[in-house]
């Protein structure tokens, strides 16, 4: 796995667990849900992506999008 399968994994995972605990808790955490696709956006057009500089330091193969 690379660094980009990595990243929209984790992205998948956090937009789908806020999705649910806004369901079941409160509309309040679909505010994580557009953080993250805020976050992806601008990773597109910046290539900075927080969570791709620390999967980087613990040795991960880079991908394509993020070097």
């Amino acid at each position: 796995m690379n660094i980009d399968k990595a990243v929209m994994r984790f992205a998948g995972l956090v937009t789908l667990a806020s999705a649910l605990l806004a369901w079941r808790f409160g509309h309040g955490w679909l505010l994580l849900t557009g953080f993250v696709g805020l976050n992806l956006l601008q990773a597109s057009f910046t290539e900075f992506c927080p969570l791709a500089i620390v999967l980087k330091k613990t040795g991960m193969k880079c991908g394509e999008a993020f070097k």
